[in-house]
């Protein structure tokens, strides 16, 4: 390939956030848009309280469950446990194996004392928020299949298990139920100095979350000027200047038209762009994102070097849709409160960190594009975010 099909100049990047920050207004006043904005109900505190938590994390392959304590308003996870829990090992549940499955990893805590009542929980599968901060599933991904538990509460179900089962000592009082790119954003809370917080997710798939004032959510028709998560599901935003090569990935998957930026931009598909571009050549079937990422930093010498000059192209570019995304979402804040200077962005994803320069490459465009005083800082990889995140949730 002689020429960069897949190069996006300064200008187009602009009109690329320009789209997102409309389509992002236009979810905020009513439902069923292309970009979702979802409100999640739970009101993030200034002061996190010390205390311990139960926290919880599942999204798709492992169950994780810990006990994370806070003091000072920093988290320390003190103890974990994990199970696989993915579709090969769900095969035939009801809703009462998961829960005792479940149960049988939190009873393992030997941390989880009568003082945890607590519990945050990051469920990355499709559900609705509910106003007390639980969630209502509306469906299952990732080959999960339980139908009994589908159009019922996540939090309060379980909650119920574990406050009758006999191995564990706590009574919960409270539970949280948040998906992954909230619970990025919300572990990005424990840094202070900043106007306003941002969670993004670049790995498998892609998405971003950002606090806004209920107040500027129209579609809630709220008057409350108090700040919530909103999950943007900003992955099926349908961005300008894709190209052809872009249209035969989307072409050849099982959501044909959804979902256009996740295809351009995360590592679930960034392999697809590149066989596609060299479908003649012998390339193995399975060539994912972390084959493109390792043929740019750890074996370029066994490809041709017009083969690492496209990946490389193919990487640079999800690295500038991602800054444009970022910007399109900065310039939405920015319009809702213009003393919003100071943005704090927690990412992440396996693309984002372990992509070679891909962090530095973001940042760069975002000098270029975000509005005039406005900044996004990027705080350094956090371990653990969904368990730090829902914990912290689960404070507030």
């Amino acid at each position: 390939m002689k020429n960069n099909i897949f190069a996006l100049t300064t200008e187009e990047l602009k009109k690329i956030a320009d789209s997102l920050q409309a389509k992002i207004e236009d979810g905020l006043k009513k439902d069923g848009t292309e970009i979702l904005d979802i409100p999640t109900h739970i009101i993030p505190q200034k002061e996190i309280p010390d205390g311990k938590v139960l926290a919880l994390d599942w999204g798709g392959t492992n169950f994780r469950a810990a006990v994370v304590e806070f003091k000072g308003g920093k988290p320390t996870i003190l103890e974990v446990k994990k199970k696989p829990l993915s579709a090969k090992e769900t095969a035939g549940f009801n809703q009462e194996d998961l829960l005792a499955e479940m149960a049988a990893i939190i009873s393992q805590l030997t941390l989880l004392d009568e003082s945890t009542t607590s519990i945050g929980y990051c469920f990355s599968y499709p559900a609705a928020a509910r106003l007390n901060g639980d969630a209502i599933l509306l469906g299952w991904t990732k080959e999960i299949d339980i139908p009994d538990m589908i159009e019922k509460p996540v939090g309060e179900t379980l909650v119920r298990y574990l406050n009758n089962h006999k191995d564990i000592k706590p009574n919960f009082t409270n539970i949280k139920v948040i998906n992954d790119t909230v619970a990025c954003l919300f572990g990005g809370l424990s840094e202070t100095g900043y106007d306003s917080y941002a969670g993004l997710i670049v790995g498998t798939g892609t998405n971003m979350a950002s606090l806004m004032r209920l107040d500027k959510i129209e579609k809630l028709n709220n008057k409350d000027e108090s700040l919530i998560p909103v999950n943007l599901e900003s992955g099926n935003f349908n961005p300008p200047f894709l190209t052809i090569v872009d249209g035969l990935v989307d072409a050849m998957t099982n959501n044909k038209g959804e979902h256009r930026f996740e295809k351009a931009i995360s590592g679930g598909y960034l392999g697809e762009i590149f066989k596609t571009v060299f479908m003649t050549d012998k390339i193995k079937y399975k060539f994912d994102g972390e084959d493109l990422s390792n043929m740019i930093d750890q074996n370029p010498d066994n490809y041709s070097d017009e083969q690492v000059q496209v990946a490389h192209w193919i990487c640079e570019r999800s690295a500038k849709l991602v800054a444009a995304s970022l910007a399109g979402l900065a310039q939405v804040l920015a319009c809702q409160d213009p003393a919003i200077k100071k943005i704090c962005l927690a990412a992440d994803g396996s693309v984002f960190w372990k992509t070679p320069n891909y962090k530095d490459l973001v940042e760069k465009e975002l000098a270029a594009l975000l509005p005039a005083g406005v900044t996004i800082t990027v705080i350094p990889e956090m371990a653990d975010p969904n368990l730090i995140g829902s914990a912290i949730a689960a404070l507030s």
